[in-house]
């Protein structure tokens, strides 16, 4: 069932198109029809050419959602409640949920464009704190800081984007400093198509290489047969994938029975992200990893269960 709303070709309509609503939310295009017909919300209108048009008030509506969704919570609960509510929500979480006045420091050199600025002090404070530090405290205080500031409109949606980038390079840099120690386990790392968000599986590669693991990135968003043919390919002890809060719980768990079964039965296969909060441990054969602290302890648990063959 549509329940957007078709309008008379000689209106005028005022909203904002599908493709910009993503880029401005982050939530997918796809998530956004699901939530549609599943929830009744957004309820978008159409445009003299009967494409998707949101008016600015449901966009604010979807920022809020895609806020909270960041911090663990679930949509379906959270599209059914107005925006006051959803406001207040916001505000309580910023003062439980990880508030971290340290990261406020991002928020005007972001402001002022000090590019080689910015990169110097996120490589300065990668060094101080160690990879794994950096990763576990330092990015996420930054990326709650981040999006605090692009839900109030402090931040513009191209400055997110331009953090993004440098926060992910930093980390690239760090792990490709660390490819040449890792032995085992053999990890191969990528996201299901659909899902472009590639800052938590470069945050998980980086502990894995910090702690040893020898790990191979496909990037984001690659079909389950080439995960398949990949980790047959190069022996993948474990395939590890991440899913943002925007990706559908029941379209993760559909791929994720499915790569199982197709991948070989000692191929090992972790879950990780968001999307995932709370979930992954009800798909058999799948290994969910809760928070980034439980990377460490699940390589101690495969070397305690893959000890090293004995040479004669």
């Amino acid at each position: 069932m549509d329940n957007s709303q078709p309008v008379a070709t000689d209106s005028p309509v005022l909203g904002i198109g599908i493709a910009a609503v993503e880029r401005d939310t982050g939530l997918g295009k796809d998530t956004l029809r699901i939530w549609e017909r599943r929830y009744g919300f957004p309820q978008p209108l159409r445009d003299a050419f009967g494409e998707r048009v949101y008016p600015p008030e449901q966009v604010e509506h979807l920022r809020l959602v895609k806020r909270l969704m960041d911090q663990g919570q679930r949509p379906g609960a959270l599209l059914r409640q107005p925006m006051a509510d959803l406001g207040a929500l916001v505000a309580d979480g910023g003062a439980t949920v990880g508030a971290d006045d340290t990261a406020d420091w991002i928020v005007p050199m972001l402001k002022a464009r000090d590019i080689d600025p910015l990169r110097a002090e996120l490589a300065q404070r990668l060094a101080r704190d160690g990879l794994e530090r950096f990763v576990i405290e330092t990015v996420p205080a930054l990326n709650r800081r981040i999006g605090d500031g692009w839900m109030t409109g402090e931040i513009e949606i191209f400055e997110e984007h331009l953090y993004t980038e440098l926060v992910q390079n930093q980390l690239r840099s760090a792990t490709h400093a660390l490819a040449s120690r890792g032995t085992r386990p053999q990890v191969l790392l990528t996201t299901l198509k659909e899902e472009e968000h590639l800052l938590g599986l470069l945050m998980v590669e980086s502990l894995l290489a910090a702690n040893g693991a020898a790990c191979v990135s496909l990037g984001a968003q690659t079909p389950i047969a080439d995960i398949v043919g990949a980790a047959r390919a190069t022996n993948t002890d474990i395939v590890a994938l991440s899913f943002s809060a925007a990706y559908p719980w029941r379209k993760a768990r559909d791929a994720l029975i499915q790569l199982r079964a197709a991948l070989p039965v000692a191929t090992e296969l972790w879950v990780g992200g968001a999307g995932l909060a709370g979930r992954g441990r009800k798909i058999a054969g799948v290994r969910a990893i809760g928070v980034l602290r439980d990377v460490a302890p699940a390589l101690t648990d495969w070397h305690a269960a893959h000890p090293p063959r004995a040479r004669h």
